[in-house]
């Protein structure tokens, strides 16, 4: 079996599936992030274990807006051992308002949530506690795979039915993606991939309708190309009470 062409297949085919049908949704998140850097508002990326590196991928990065702040709380992040403990944490009930209670999200602001599954209360609650603030929430899901499985959130509710805008990865029950004979599970997963690839692309829809509303877009650059730290300090200097990453 060649494994390597039949994943670049299932992952190609997701990811054009996924830009076909998504186009509307990365639009409308656009327009939040927009709207919030001209606003004066701020943004923040959360996910819980491997639904946080899609988040991670939008900040402090070259050619991304410097004002995407990622939401790494204790126990999320692949940051302890044993890794399972993750996977417990992220069904822990409240959790998600105390995470979002200790960050500067207030009314305008702009959250991204990711959860694959979006079954559990960690991501929900992030969810529901930042629109009970005023916040605007952008959901990362895979709509196939949530609508099949039950919710883990005490009000039995899921993490799309939550969103103001639901964008679709378009991935399939389980997210892994292909078959291997002799292998009763499917290998290889498409979500970090097609997500990051997504939030690229309504990242670079927001900085293009920043520019198109006469405004400056806080884009990074290189920090390993002549001139960069000098374009990234200017940067920090105009958006600096955006970023609370510093």
């Amino acid at each position: 079996m060649n494994a390597i062409a039949a994943y670049s297949g299932a992952l190609l085919e997701t990811l054009n599936r996924a830009f076909d049908t998504q186009a509307d949704a990365l639009r409308e998140g656009a327009r939040l992030l927009k709207e919030a850097t001209l606003g004066g508002r701020n943004i923040f990326a959360f996910g819980c274990s491997h639904a946080i590196l899609p988040m991670l991928e939008m900040y402090y990065r070259t050619g991304g807006m410097a004002t995407i702040n990622p939401v790494r709380a204790p126990g999320l992040c692949l940051d302890v051992d044993p890794a399972t403990m993750t996977s417990a944490m992220e069904r822990m009930r409240d959790y998600g308002r105390v995470i979002v209670d200790g960050q500067p999200l207030g009314a305008g602001d702009v959250i991204i949530v990711h959860s694959v599954s979006g079954r559990n209360s960690v991501s929900i609650d992030v969810a529901l506690r930042a629109k009970e603030k005023g916040a605007k929430v952008i959901v990362l899901t895979n709509l196939a795979m949530s609508r099949a499985v039950t919710s883990r959130h005490p009000d039995g509710v899921k993490l799309y039915e939550v969103g103001d805008v639901v964008i679709d990865n378009c991935g399939c029950l389980g997210d892994a993606a292909i078959d291997v004979p002799g292998v009763p599970e499917k290998v290889a997963p498409t979500s970090t991939a097609v997500g990051a690839a997504l939030m690229n692309a309504m990242m670079a829809q927001a900085v293009a309708d920043i520019v198109d509303a006469g405004g400056v877009p806080p884009v990074f650059v290189s920090a390993n190309v002549d001139g960069g730290d000098e374009h990234n300090r200017e940067m920090l200097k105009r958006y600096g009470s955006h970023i609370f990453y510093m």
